[in-house]
């Protein structure tokens, strides 16, 4: 199933208030992002976002001139 930019904005603020310590932290999120998103689909999207991340850090990701006529940055 496909995140919408607002899923992702939802996401992305739910993990800033949602801490490692917070118990319950992943059935927190997934009630803050709603549109069905499952705990699981929650967990893999973050790990997504964490792989996504250390590609960027270590560089190795690389843009071209058609990711950008493309409006994609990746």
């Amino acid at each position: 199933m496909a995140w919408t930019s607002e899923e992702n904005k939802l996401f992305e603020r739910a993990l800033a208030r949602y801490d490692e310590d917070t118990s319950d932290r992943w059935e927190k999120i997934a009630a803050m992002v709603g549109g069905g998103k499952t705990v699981e689909q929650i967990r893999r999207h973050y790990n997504e976002l964490v792989q996504d991340v250390e590609q960027i850090e270590s560089g190795n990701v690389r843009y071209t001139n058609s990711n950008r006529r493309n409006g994609t940055t990746n």
